[in-house]
């Protein structure tokens, strides 16, 4: 893969939600290439989350393409879009979403499970390099994930997210959570442990301070249209 190689595309892409408060979102044209950040701002309702759902293929649009390093989500069956998911996206939930009655390790290793090639890239001691290197304790890997406290439970979705290096990372709103300074050194953690593997990350974020450490700063607005429509 080359900078210039495509990690995301989005080309006249439709979609809406079903229900009596029917939402839907268009983008016309996103674009990003391999190793590149760019950071997604937007208000809450703004279409945020649907966007995401549609990148990582947890839903398909009634229209256009929407190709995660070259691949055509809307070519792939639903199972197949769930394993593409776990060979090529690393998600780091708001919510963190860990298992809260498993190890950290297992944690950690879940994306493994569903991602043969993903399996194959991550190192032997690659959990026990990736809490180390996110500032979690020694020892730490044993322990329920449920018994962590918020800021160890973030790193942990890091870790889950960046294990076997998958070329796209997604975050949704990872730092809300977290005041200036603590904001600061996550960015900083996270932007080191990209940089080797040469991962595009796509942060989704209501908060502008945080442009700075991005290649590029997209505001959804303009990229995206929303439409609330009567039942």
């Amino acid at each position: 893969m080359t900078m210039t190689d495509p990690a995301l595309t989005l080309e006249d892409v439709r979609f809406r939600w079903p229900g009596r408060a029917t939402f839907g979102l268009s983008v016309p044209g996103f674009h990003m290439t391999q190793g590149e950040s760019v950071l997604l701002l937007g208000e809450s309702g703004s279409g945020k989350s649907t966007l995401l759902s549609l990148i990582c293929g947890i839903v398909t649009a009634e229209r256009g393409r929407v190709e995660v390093g070259g691949t055509d989500l809307s070519t792939l069956r639903a199972g197949a879009r769930d394993r593409f998911r776990a060979e090529r996206i690393g998600v780091i939930f708001q919510q963190f979403n860990l298992l809260p009655y498993a190890s950290v390790s297992d944690n950690i290793l879940l994306p493994l499970r569903f991602a043969p090639e993903r399996r194959k890239r991550a190192a032997p001691d690659e959990v026990a390099t990736l809490c180390s290197a996110l500032g979690l304790p020694v020892g730490i890997t044993g322990a329920t994930a449920g018994r962590l406290s918020v800021g160890q439970q973030q790193r942990v979705a890091v870790a889950r997210a960046l294990i076997g290096q998958p070329p796209l990372i997604v975050a949704d709103e990872p730092t809300s959570a977290l005041d200036a300074a603590t904001q600061d050194t996550f960015l900083g953690l996270l932007f080191d442990r990209i940089a080797p593997s040469r991962s595009s990350l796509l942060m989704v974020s209501h908060d502008e301070r945080l442009g700075a450490r991005f290649d590029r700063v997209v505001r959804l607005v303009d990229i995206a249209q929303t439409e609330r429509l009567a039942a």
